[in-house]
């Protein structure tokens, strides 16, 4: 008996995250664009240019984190490829991580840990 009721709830939240996503990339498709015209395809940061298929790579981030400031002078958004934008934010993960250790007081391995960093002092021992 409770197998529709589940069928509708279901149903309504699968509605619901449709209409969330497709809401989201309209947004993404108006801001992109108008980033795509107010600045030259090149990264931000690595200065590469991007040109024909690859300006696909080229990405729009927002310099606040907040993906609902879009002013329409583009102040707070920058062009950045794929890597450097992932760059940025595993950066910003990292930050965030070293702020938290720090204020309790634990010390924990920071992101760019390498686990072989030793490996060279330990075979100029032997």
């Amino acid at each position: 008996m409770s197998a529709p009721s589940n069928n509708s709830n279901t149903k309504n939240q699968d509605r619901l995250v449709a209409e969330m996503r497709r809401e989201q990339q309209e947004r993404q498709a108006g801001y992109r664009e108008q980033a795509m015209k107010l600045f030259p395809p090149v990264c931000g940061r690595c200065a590469r240019e991007f040109e024909g298929k690859k300006l696909r790579e080229l990405t729009v981030h927002h310099k606040d984190h907040n993906h609902d400031n879009n002013p329409p002078d583009g102040s707070n958004w920058e062009l950045l490829c794929i890597y450097c934008h992932d760059h940025e934010h595993t950066r910003d993960v990292q930050e965030a991580r070293s702020q938290d250790a720090a204020s309790s007081g634990v010390n924990r391995p920071s992101l760019g840990h390498s686990p072989f960093a030793a490996l060279a002092r330990l075979k100029q021992s032997e």
